[in-house]
């Protein structure tokens, strides 16, 4: 069973009904502006300009500028997490491996392009806020990184991935493929399950278990004839 332990973003916390909503808007703001002016460009006086507040009344809301950005990178991952795991225990149990990955490979691409401000942001400016800040947020991109690793494992343990498939070297690469897609992805010209599901192929062509497969003793006499 796939677990996540995860404090769920945007989760209104004790006292904080009254200003839940300044409090999101401070948070989608300061997405936006990290986004496309990246973490060392934004300051606070920026964000409470945007959000039309006075700088010091973000510290009603936030410590500080680092915990405004440590929540946007939670939240940034956790939409997608989310909507992933969603997605993926809806489905039927005994899922084939394609089915799984197409499932899982559109719900990330989803939530990760509809969420765009925060999703970008933390692809963004991961590398460029402080370590604190960073290692805080590690916890959180490890349980999903896990969560993907977990759900290969069970497929690979029923038969349907090949043994030998390296599966973290697999969440790496999806990871990659399917983040990039921020930026590159355009809705006028692509259809998002086309793109997940050809992304979906590739990925379930690399690691299927293929007992059709020519074993390799069989290559050179095969060539041998065509040759012939």
């Amino acid at each position: 069973m796939l677990k996540n332990t995860a404090k769920s973003a945007l989760t209104k916390l004790p006292g904080e009904t009254a200003g839940a909503g300044s409090r999101h808007l401070i948070l989608e703001t300061a997405a936006r502006i990290f986004r496309h002016e990246g973490y060392a460009a934004t300051s606070l006086r920026a964000i409470a300009a945007a959000c039309n507040m006075k700088a010091g009344s973000l510290y009603y809301h936030f410590e500080s500028k680092d915990q405004i950005v440590s929540e946007v990178l939670d939240i940034g991952v956790q939409k997608v997490f989310d909507s992933v795991k969603s997605a993926v225990q809806a489905l039927a149990p005994g899922a084939t491996l394609g089915a799984t990955l197409h499932c899982a490979i559109e719900a990330h691409l989803r939530a990760l392009l509809h969420a765009h401000d925060f999703t970008s942001a933390n692809i963004r400016i991961f590398g460029q806020v402080p370590a604190p800040v960073r290692e805080s947020h590690r916890m959180l991109r490890r349980a999903y990184e896990n969560y993907w690793r977990e759900m290969l494992e069970q497929l690979q343990r029923d038969g349907a991935i090949r043994a030998e498939a390296d599966l973290q070297q697999t969440v790496y690469f999806l990871f990659g493929a399917m983040n990039w897609a921020t930026e590159w992805y355009d809705d006028k010209r692509f259809d998002l399950k086309l793109v997940a599901n050809q992304m979906a192929d590739l990925v379930v062509l690399g690691l299927q278990a293929a007992p059709e497969r020519a074993s390799p003793e069989l290559r050179p006499k095969q060539r041998k004839k065509q040759v012939s």
